[in-house]
């Protein structure tokens, strides 16, 4: 991954709910929900898997999918996840 990569992410919790973010180093920000370090929200709800992703070329493109996803209901967000998570599953075990 090249330095100036800027993702949108998404990740499932233990509890079966969705937390999305941004970050310009996915594995590392993975890593750390996983540690309980990242957001306050993924804490105690761990572990987390990697389920949707894009990359986008600045900071706002990527934070704009981000507010984008954050204003759908759940169906349409299963419904987002659902159509990439094969695809994901496989860039993600490149990580």
């Amino acid at each position: 991954m090249e330095k100036n990569e800027h993702f949108f992410y998404v990740l499932r919790c233990r509890d079966g709910s969705f937390y999305a973010g941004y970050t310009n180093d996915l594995k590392k920000r993975i890593s750390m929900h996983n540690e309980g370090k990242g957001a306050k929200y993924t804490r105690g709800r761990g572990p987390v898997e990697l389920i949707y992703y894009e990359v986008f070329a600045t900071k706002t493109e990527a934070m704009r999918a981000e507010y984008s996803f954050k204003q759908l209901n759940r169906a349409q967000k299963e419904q987002i996840i659902d159509k990439k998570e094969k695809t994901v599953h496989a860039a993600a075990e490149k990580l």
